[in-house]
This record gives structure tokens, sequence and C-alpha cells, in this order.
């Protein structure tokens, strides 16, 4: 019977995958968010009072799985946080935030789950990243900006490599995806829904869909490695920086 956790499950990405994976046949779903927690139903089992963002996110996780899990298959961990800045006017509380939100927090989190023995050999730890945080992928046709975002990014590209480093010896296995560009309220509140259409945005369900079966096949030979399951087709400067006919789906350069 696997068992699923989704830290970052209220909405978007993370809601959609615990939907899916909870459909699957002897699945149990735990699913983290930091409001207050709904009411559980078969299959998933909400846990509500988790904010990343706090030291104490690890512990308190922990405390209420040993209740209910012996160890865990696959941890996904999806929680973000998007704050828009320019060069002329860069936030110091938006980057704070990022860089805690992505990059800072997994490492605790992981810790945590490790050290109670949540995790062991064969278990699946995904970072989801975005393609944002490659900086062989940053392009002139694209411009500057948003400096929080692309560099928290790559930060957390950073912890998965080294976290799979880490854990290798374990057999445990860790990947950072790029699950590909959604429409979703996060995209929408920092104005991206105008780049929906000619950007290729696909729905969250659409994007838990590829993400999962590319999951299924993800193994220890492929640990610390950042690829984006639904290949080339919403990173903007892929072929401006890669080249054409490029494979999905695909191995992502730092």
């Amino acid at each position: 019977m696997p068992s699923i956790l989704v830290i970052g499950a209220s909405r978007g990405l993370g809601a959609s995958l615990v939907d899916q994976y909870s459909k699957g046949t002897g699945n149990t779903v735990y699913a983290t968010s930091r409001s207050d927690a709904s009411k559980s139903k078969e299959g998933i089992i909400y846990i509500g009072g988790i904010d990343v963002a706090t030291e104490s996110a690890g512990p308190e996780l922990v405390s209420i799985l040993k209740k209910s899990a012996s160890s865990l298959d696959i941890v996904i961990i999806t929680a973000g946080y998007f704050g828009t800045e320019s060069f002329d006017e860069p936030s110091w509380e938006k980057q704070l935030k990022m860089y805690t939100t992505s990059s800072i927090a997994p490492v605790f989190l992981v810790h945590h789950l490790v050290k109670a023995g949540l995790l062991a050999e064969g278990s699946k730890i995904i970072l989801v990243s975005s393609e944002s945080g490659s900086i062989t992928l940053r392009h002139e046709s694209e411009g500057g900006g948003n400096y929080g975002h692309h560099a928290s990014k790559a930060a957390l590209n950073m912890t998965g490599k080294l976290l799979s480093l880490d854990l290798k010896s374990k057999g445990i296995v860790v990947g950072t995806m790029h699950p590909g560009f959604m429409r979703t309220e996060m995209t929408k509140s920092v104005g991206f829904d105008k780049f929906w259409e000619d950007g290729g945005a696909v729905t969250p369900d659409e994007a838990a869909k590829s993400l999962i079966e590319f999951i299924e096949g993800f193994n220890l030979s492929k640990t610390g490695e950042y690829w984006a399951p639904r290949g080339p087709r919403d990173i903007g400067t892929a072929e401006a920086v890669l080249g054409k006919d490029l494979a999905t789906p695909l191995k992502l350069p730092w």
C-alpha cells in the first residue's frame, strides 16, 4: 500500500497531485497545508497548520505522521511563493520569503523525515522547482528581473543535488522537477496569465498527470537530476539555448 506525502497541497499542482494519487488502488495520501486541515476522506489524510517557512514545520509534521505512517514511498514538496520584483523595485521581504519557502525549508523537512525513519531505501523525494531556476536557460530575450524567484529556484536545484549526495547511500532518490507552466492562481496573481496561451500553459491536473507518470520510473540511476517531464514545450528559451528537436521528457541544464 503506497504512502505519498504532498507538502503544499491546498491548491494548484499540490491539490491535483493529491486528487490523482488518491485514486490509485491502495494509496494513502497525506496532504499538508498552512491553514486548518480539511476533513480527511477515503485515501486522503489532511494535515493542517504546516507552514514550511517556519523552523517548527518539520518536527510538527513528523509528530503527526508517526501516529499513522510507518514509512513514506514518495514525498513531493510543492509548497511555493512567487513575489514579483524588478531591478528598480526589488523587495527584501519577498526575497526572504521565496528563499525560505523554496530552498531552505526542504532541507529541514527532509532532515526530520529521514531522522524519524519515515524515509528509507526506495523512497523518492521530489522537489518541485521550475525551469526558471536554470542559469543556462536564462536568455536576453526574456530580460532580467524577478531575482528572488529565479535565484531561489536555482538554490532549490542545488539543495536537491546536495540532498541526493547525502541520501544516495541510504537508497533514497531525490529529484528536482519543472512540472510545466501552469494556469494557476499563483501565475495569475503575478500577471503571468497574459502568457498562458502563447506560453503553452496547462492545467494543474495535466501537469500532475505528467509528473506522476514520470515519478513512477524515476529511480536511483537518476538521483540528483533536474527534469522537465513535459519536455521543452512551455520553456520559452529552450530552443534558443539548447537547439531544436529536444526530447520529452527533457533533462534540464543547471
